[in-house]
């Protein structure tokens, strides 16, 4: 299976290991993927998903705040 997050492809970086004497090491770094079961287009189908997606999913939508326009003096313009 490969490492690699089903919704935003988020996958396996590289870089270096460094010791306190400086010595560099390669190594890698995998996302910290989740196994999840989700509908999609009225069919089950299992997703790996990343856990910054998973938080994504599972939040509901924020609902837009009401926008009062305001005048130079302060005073909330009456609605024409």
């Amino acid at each position: 299976m490969s490492k690699v997050c089903d919704i935003c492809h988020k996958g396996p970086t590289t870089g270096h290991n460094v010791s306190h004497s400086k010595r560099h090491t390669k190594r890698t770094w995998h996302p910290n993927l989740i196994t999840k079961r989700m509908m999609i287009n009225g069919h089950m189908q299992t997703l790996r998903i990343c856990a910054k997606c998973l938080k994504t999913l599972s939040k509901a939508p924020r609902k837009k705040p009401t926008r009062t326009v305001v005048s130079a003096t302060g005073k909330p313009k009456p609605k024409s």
